[in-house]
């Protein structure tokens, strides 16, 4: 279960990491706080953290829930194939935007798995006998 909490906090390392490249980006590209608008390229890197904190919310509690009920060791698998799709969704969407789709799934496919795998185990978990 420990790897869980590697992946939880891997990802919020990650989140932590894409917040860097907005304030990077801020400066790179003259986005003077709190402006959110005003330039494309800043508006790509800024919409990467904000897609990642939507999923985000999801994640954590889905990849706990369903390490609880249903196998760790499948949770810090699908964890990983998150961590990597929000990797690859993060720098296709910066390059272009129309090279988001593999990371999306990538990032998208585990945590619904983790959800609604979660979910499952748990109601199955709280059924009598």
């Amino acid at each position: 279960m420990s790897l869980v909490f590697v992946v939880m906090g891997l990802a919020l390392l990650q989140f932590l990491y894409f917040g860097f490249l907005v304030g990077k980006a801020r400066g790179q590209f003259g986005v003077k706080a709190p402006a959110t608008t005003g330039n494309e390229g800043f508006e790509r890197v800024f919409r990467v953290q904000m897609n990642t904190l939507e999923t985000l919310i999801v994640f954590v509690p889905s990849l706990w829930i369903f390490a609880s009920y249903v196998d760790a060791r499948w949770a810090v698998g699908l964890g990983v194939l998150y961590l990597i799709g929000r990797f690859l969704y993060c720098f296709g969407y910066i390059k272009d935007p129309s090279k988001r789709s593999t990371g999306y799934l990538l990032s998208f496919g585990p945590t619904a798995i983790l959800l609604f795998g979660g979910i499952i185990g748990a109601v199955r978990a709280s059924l009598p006998g």
